[in-house]
């Protein structure tokens, strides 16, 4: 029997040759500030110090920690915080928090061996960006905080923390530098079971026959059921077949493997081009409801074989932009842009993956779940499970990251409340990160063809968008229609079609919709600025009546690096530089509703709403 010494304290290790260290930290020691994310030693969230040398601990052994002292995020500044801590917290140098830990581990690390390289040399002051860079390059920050962790990290070196001082702009800053703050894969409750889903290996498919009793009659395994739709037919590879709750994960695993499902493979069509040609099978026939892959409501809207459209609530004198357009075409009128712009998939690839744990107590539901919208899924999930909203509770005191993909009622929500309404105990559902890369959503891809018309007085007259989403099974890939309420045009034709096809669902994704758009028309923009000859940044204040961006416009034109563009040293050598200008909105006129509950606590007044820090 092995053992090793964690933060201090002598533990005894597991014999299991197979065990990994972050395993044993995490759910034998529950020392949860130490996160597993990738699983391959590329991310850096799992780091722990090794003998004082930082490790991935997702890829060692257990048996290779034996005999040897182990320091987590929460042996770090257990008793009084760390320098490196302290200037986390003042410089704001994290968001969601679910990468922290592992920065503070490696940062630490780097401080120390720093400041007693300093001192032997007599010598003092910050370590190169360059120097911080290379010691903390193993480590990823989805929320992007990298300028702050710099900083921060800098700062420690030099010393500027070393007094008793603790100061933060976040309440929750000291629980995310010390490992104390909880996700929803933190949550442990007692008698705790995981959840895992079968998926389908096949990209089209009717399941015939699904067969769960030697699933359910194996030692371990408390719960099994269908998640097959009422057409019992999966559309794309790692659509849910069924799901298994199990004493633990390698358990559930084993019970995947023996559930009985018997396919009829149906043909299938991949990418937007196969979906659209002559003869291509079809992904949806009948009355069948894909998922939504943006946000709003799903409009109804006519289908032609896999393409749903077109969608044009959103045009303004729709005929005359596409009459003006084409007679502009036929005359060869230099002042009309035409173009074709595409954008591929764009992954959220959040650090914490979707994960949600349930307990019924009694008719009361409690739900962890990493999510973005706490009040509204609080009614979704009594919704769908026939429970009064007063006996569903959701909790989501932090989340690693969401990105837009967080916003709905997913599997991960309602597979957990299934299998723990049928095994009558906690349940936790959490992808792995190939589920998180491959079903959990993404932004869809695009082709986007615009026509845009000035005047010859340098007016807007005409914009024509017309836009093809693929959201693979999904729909409602709205683009073209946030073109409305920017750059008012004399008339505009905005058209939104979807090209449905056997891949995962799309998923909102930060202004579902108008960075793609954004993309394509700020383009066209300069385009038409070039052909009018005026100044970019002119020419969209002109035509963009929006008071706040028109200041925004005033700023940038005054900017050095704008007013120099087009100085000499710009343009010549081997390395040319140029600087750009693009406007971006969202829809400011949607989603305006708050719900507040104020109360007085102590003598204070106290004010609470649903918002997460999402990264």
């Amino acid at each position: 029997m092995s053992s090793a010494t964690i933060n201090g304290r002598s533990q005894i290790l597991p014999t299991d040759p197979d065990a990994l260290l972050v395993d044993v930290l995490r759910d034998t020691l529950q020392l949860k500030g130490t996160k597993l994310v990738c699983g391959a030693g590329v991310c850096g969230a799992c780091t722990v110090l090794l003998d004082g040398v930082p490790v991935c601990s997702c890829l060692l052994p257990v048996r290779a920690a034996a005999g040897k002292s182990i320091t987590t995020v929460e042996g770090i500044g257990a008793q009084k915080l760390h320098p490196v801590q302290k200037a986390f917290m003042a410089l704001d140098a994290l968001q969601c928090g679910f990468c922290t830990p592992g920065f503070i581990v490696e940062a630490t690390a780097f401080h120390d061996r720093w400041r007693q390289e300093q001192a032997s040399r007599g010598g003092a002051g910050a370590p190169s960006r360059e120097a911080i860079g290379a010691a903390m390059s193993g480590h990823l920050c989805r929320c992007s905080a990298y300028d702050n962790i710099f900083r921060a990290i800098g700062d420690a070196c030099a010393g500027r923390y070393d007094s008793d001082l603790e100061t933060s702009p976040r309440v929750e800053a000291r629980d995310k530098v010390t490992g104390a703050a909880r996700y929803t894969v933190d949550i442990q409750h007692d008698g705790q079971l995981e959840g895992l889903i079968l998926r389908s290996p096949h990209a089209h498919a009717r399941v015939t026959a699904l067969d769960l009793a030697h699933a359910l009659a194996m030692p371990g395994v408390k719960a099994a059921v269908s998640l097959l739709e009422k057409d019992s037919e999966v559309r794309f590879v790692g659509q849910q077949i069924a799901a298994v709750a199990a004493v633990d994960r390698k358990t559930a695993s084993t019970a995947l493997a023996v559930i009985g499902v018997v396919y009829e493979q149906l043909p299938s069509v991949i990418g937007v081009k196969a979906a659209v040609a002559d003869g291509a099978p079809l992904v949806y026939t009948g009355k069948s409801s894909p998922p939504n892959g943006s946000e709003g409501p799903v409009a109804p809207s006519r289908w032609r074989g896999n393409v749903r459209g077109p969608s044009d609530a959103f045009s303004h004198k729709k005929k005359k932009a596409k009459t003006w357009i084409a007679d502009a075409r036929a005359t060869n009128n230099p002042l009309l842009f035409e173009g074709t712009f595409r954008t591929a998939v764009q992954q959220h690839t959040a650090l914490e993956p979707h994960a949600a744990v349930a307990r019924f107590d009694g008719e009361q539901l409690t739900v962890h779940v990493s999510t973005q919208a706490v009040f509204e899924l609080r009614g979704k999930i009594a919704k769908h499970f026939k429970l009064d909203v007063e006996n569903v509770r959701v909790v989501a005191e932090h989340i690693g990251g969401g990105f837009g993909s967080k916003a709905a009622l997913g599997a991960e929500t309602t597979v957990a409340i299934q299998l723990a309404q049928m095994a009558k105990a906690p349940v936790r559902v959490a992808f792995n990160r190939h589920e998180e890369l491959s079903v959990a959503g993404y932004r869809p891809a695009a082709e986007i063809r615009v026509a845009l018309l000035p005047d010859a007085k340098g007016s807007l007259k005409a914009l024509s968008m017309r836009s093809f989403g693929d959201s693979g099974v999904a729909v409602n890939s709205t683009i073209s229609g946030l073109a409305r309420l920017i750059y008012p045009a004399e008339a505009k034709e905005l058209i939104d079609f979807d090209v449905v096809n056997n891949l995962p669902p799309g998923a909102p994704f930060r202004g579902p919709g108008g960075p793609p758009m954004a993309f394509a028309l700020e383009q066209a923009i300069d385009e038409a600025a070039l052909r009018l000859k005026v100044d970019p940044i002119q020419l969209r204040k002109r035509w963009d009546t929006y008071p706040n961006r028109r200041r925004l416009y005033d700023w940038a034109a005054s900017l050095e690096c704008w007013r120099s563009i087009s100085t000499p040293e710009m343009q010549t050598g081997r390395y040319r530089r140029g600087v750009g200008v693009a406007a971006g909105y969202w829809l400011y006129l949607w989603q305006l509703g708050s719900k507040v509950e104020l109360s007085v606590r102590n003598g204070r007044l106290v004010a609470s709403t649903a918002v997460q820090d999402i990264g």
